[in-house]
């Protein structure tokens, strides 16, 4: 249908003339030398250029509907009354999620006034519906820059607008240089926090949360909200006559939502608090949701913009969708792709995976075995939508016959998981991109982490190490699982357990497990080799090899190793180029990287791959962007390093041979063919292979550069013993054992001379 043509420009600046002449002037009090406690940020030369005049105008009407004819919008309730120190605070309500998430889930109701604001408001509205919404600016994912951050005082450099963001976190000590939140310098009803969008865009809602602090208790329990083209001049949002009081938080983390009841288009917009915890300060963290108007001039916009030419299904899939994704992608490859599941959730879900390989379902001896991993934490999901673009990816360059992804697929048979623990998932698919908060869904729906559910066989091979009875009694690798953590009464996950069966079923030579929340790829150890500390660089006899593998993801990101970006949260990992040993940066007992390598033969190494763990499905492009070359690079590092197949003097491979390299005190093992792969950096190594009623063999096997792995069989002869064994089993008699011989000799002797 037809719509009516918009007001001219001429009417528009007459009523924003109008409008403007009635707000008092707010910054006069602000400016004054002595107010300040702190101005952290100065603005960028081009922020001084004025912007495009803001132009109030009513939503248009269906053509032929007269002025009259109008539907008047029903009036907000008055504001409540300021106060600095508020009373105990109402009960939450449940929040929805803003527009622009998933539409077919529950979701929580806003605390935004249900009321559309009345035509007299003297403010810029959009054109379209007032209700529709828009994706959130990019605080909480870096989009917006600390540049675009502006605040009215600071508290000290920690707790600067720059770090007034949506779920960033805090460092653990107590006034850190990265504090958990903006912190206004004084208590007051002149404070403010700004966001420059640096072009027109169209404001919708606002989500915030209090401080993120160990120790201290700050939230913000309503304020205003303001907006501006030039940063001088501001409007505030209207309730009726009086300025509009938006609900704020009643505890630090779990984040509100407030729909703003007519969406407002401006370059600037201002969140004004009102009232404040009792006990606390104005500390905020913020997102704000706006879809920018098109602007082909902006350099800015088009400088950042990411587009992806890959056809791919862009959004959050609940369980439902990724089955049936999985499906599709099954049906479109029949040939490369297998799905079956490992196990269930606690919930009874089946933990699915999808087998990619030109013979699915069965081991090619000779060709390595991969996995990644996701969901391990059900609110990380990037991760999780990383790896269903991964499978959809995969699949089209087959067909396409895409060289590289050819080669890939008919050499390595992959395995991806894309969600471990789909009980936690729902929860945060429940809570929304922004409303989920930072844990909400991390856990299994018994309360239990998986990441660091499995058995912890460091502490094993360190305390045998110690007392130097290694490898007589404790191997250097296979270490066996603890009988407790096999006991039924175990505190073990139920996916924690069909993990640990999955991976002794297959075997793994590289996997990677996605989690979220920072930037970085982490390598074992996972846990700290000396007793009562915290953080400790544990490195294993690989680390060299686990280097070059974290650092072959971070290097091919497109984020991870620039050194301009912006730290997530509170740690840089930019001094090892995007990568960290995981015990260096926080210890972790019984993590899946340690057990992997210390019970199987896989490699295993956990990727951050992105500060928002929930981003909107508006992100997913550009995550996709930042990830895919790093996802396929990975998944080649499977190929370098040596591999080959032991057998004995008739051809017949031998299971469970031990591979032993010169110089790294770790070992692998043959799969059940007598195939190997010993993962290695580049250089010349002294390679033992040796096997139970075998003769050891040893050679000297040459790592080139190219990528493939070199190619080092092994032929085994039987021992002496071993020979006489069989000859004797094969006649249907036991061997003779010399000192249970002599023990009989020595007793017939006695009863003899008795």
């Amino acid at each position: 249908m037809a719509r009516r043509a918009d007001p001219s420009p001429a009417l528009a600046l007459v009523l924003l003339a109008v409008s403007l002449a009635g707000i008092p002037a707010q910054g006069a009090a602000l400016e004054a030398p002595d107010y300040y406690v702190q101005e952290v940020w100065s603005r960028e030369p081009y922020d001084e250029r004025p912007g495009p005049e803001l132009e109030p105008f009513s939503p248009a009407l269906p053509e032929g509907t007269e002025e009259k004819d109008r539907e008047p919008l029903p009036q907000e309730p008055g504001p409540p009354k300021r106060a600095t120190k508020p009373k105990k605070a109402p009960k939450r309500e449940k929040l929805a999620p803003p527009p622009g998430k998933n539409s077919n889930r529950k979701g929580r109701r806003s605390k935004s006034p249900e009321k559309a604001a009345s035509d007299d408001h003297h403010v810029a509205r959009a054109q379209e519906d007032v209700k529709e919404s828009c994706p959130p600016l990019g605080l909480e994912t870096l989009k917006i820059t600390d540049f675009q951050l502006h605040a009215s005082t600071t508290k000290r450099y920690g707790l600067g607008a720059h770090r007034g963001r949506l779920n960033i976190q805090a460092g653990i000590n107590e006034n850190d240089f990265y504090d958990g939140a903006w912190c206004a310098g004084r208590n007051d009803l002149h404070q403010w926090i700004e966001v420059d969008a640096r072009r027109l865009t169209r404001f919708t809602g606002v989500i915030t949360q209090g401080r993120n602090s160990l120790w201290l208790s700050d939230w913000v329990t309503s304020y205003k909200v303001m907006v501006s083209n030039d940063s001088h001049t501001w409007v505030t949002l209207k309730n009726g006559s009086g300025d509009m009081i938006f609900e704020g938080n009643s505890e630090k983390e779990i984040p509100v939502f407030n729909e703003l009841p007519v969406p407002m288009v401006a370059r600037y917009i201002r969140i004004n608090p009102q009232s404040w915890f009792d006990n606390g300060n104005i500390c905020m963290r913020l997102e704000i949701l706006g879809c920018p108007l098109p602007d082909p001039n902006n350099y800015y916009h088009r400088r950042n913009e990411m587009t992806t030419t890959d056809d791919l299904d862009f959004k959050h899939h609940n369980y439902k969708e990724m089955r049936q994704l999985m499906k599709t992608v099954n049906e479109m490859c029949p040939n490369i792709t297998r799905i079956y599941n490992i196990g269930k959730s606690h919930q009874g879900l089946k933990l699915y995976a999808v087998e990619i390989s030109d013979h699915p379902g069965e081991h090619e001896v000779g060709e390595p075995e991969f996995h990644y991993i996701a969901g391990a934490h059900g609110n990380e999901v990037l991760g999780r939508e990383l790896l269903l673009l991964l499978l959809q990816f995969l699949c089209q360059e087959y067909l396409a016959q895409n060289t590289r992804i050819v080669r890939l697929v008919e050499e390595t048979r992959i395995h991806i998981l894309p969600s471990l623990n789909p009980d936690g998932y729902e929860k945060a698919y429940e809570g929304g991109s922004e409303l989920g908060g930072w844990s909400l869904g991390r856990w299994t729906h018994d309360g239990i982490d998986i990441n660091n559910n499995f058995p912890d066989l460091n502490t094993l091979l360190w305390e045998a190490e110690d007392r130097q009875n290694v490898p007589r009694k404790v191997p250097n690798h296979y270490i066996a699982i603890p009988e407790w953590f096999l006991s039924e009464n175990a505190t073990v996950a139920m996916e924690t357990r069909a993990v640990t069966a999955w991976m002794e079923k297959i075997p793994f030579v590289l996997g990677g497990n996605l989690q979220g929340g920072e930037l970085v790829v982490a390598y074992p150890y996972d846990m700290v080799r000396s007793q009562w500390k915290t953080q400790e660089h544990s490195p294993t006899p690989d680390d060299h090899v686990f280097r070059w593998l974290a650092y072959s993801y971070a290097s091919t990101h497109r984020l991870m190793t620039d050194a301009r970006r912006r730290v997530c949260h509170t740690e840089d990992f930019q001094k090892e180029e995007g990568t960290v040993n995981g015990a260096s940066w926080h210890t972790v007992a019984g993590s899946l990287n340690d057990f992997s390598y210390l019970h199987t033969n896989c490699f295993e190494l956990s990727i951050y791959v992105g500060c928002d763990k929930y981003p909107h499905e508006s992100q997913l492009p550009e995550e996709w962007e930042n990830n895919r070359e790093s996802l396929i690079v990975f998944m080649e590092q499977v190929h370098r390093g040596i591999k080959g197949l032991v057998r004995d003097l008739h051809g017949k491979g031998i299971p469970n041979a031990i591979i032993s390299v010169e110089g790294v005190n770790h070992d692998i093992r043959t799969a059940s063919n007598g195939d190997y792969w010993r993962l290695l950096n580049p250089g010349e190594y002294v390679v033992t292979a040796k096997a139970e009623g075998f003769t050891a063999s040893t050679k000297n096997c040459m790592v080139g550069y190219d990528m493939g792995a070199t190619r080092c069989d092994f032929t085994l002869s039987k021992t002496n013993l071993a020979r006489i064994r069989e000859i004797m089993e094969k006649f249907g008699k036991q061997p003779v054992s010399l000192p249970t011989r002599r023990l009989k000799l020595r007793g017939r002797k006695r009863r003899q001379r008795g």
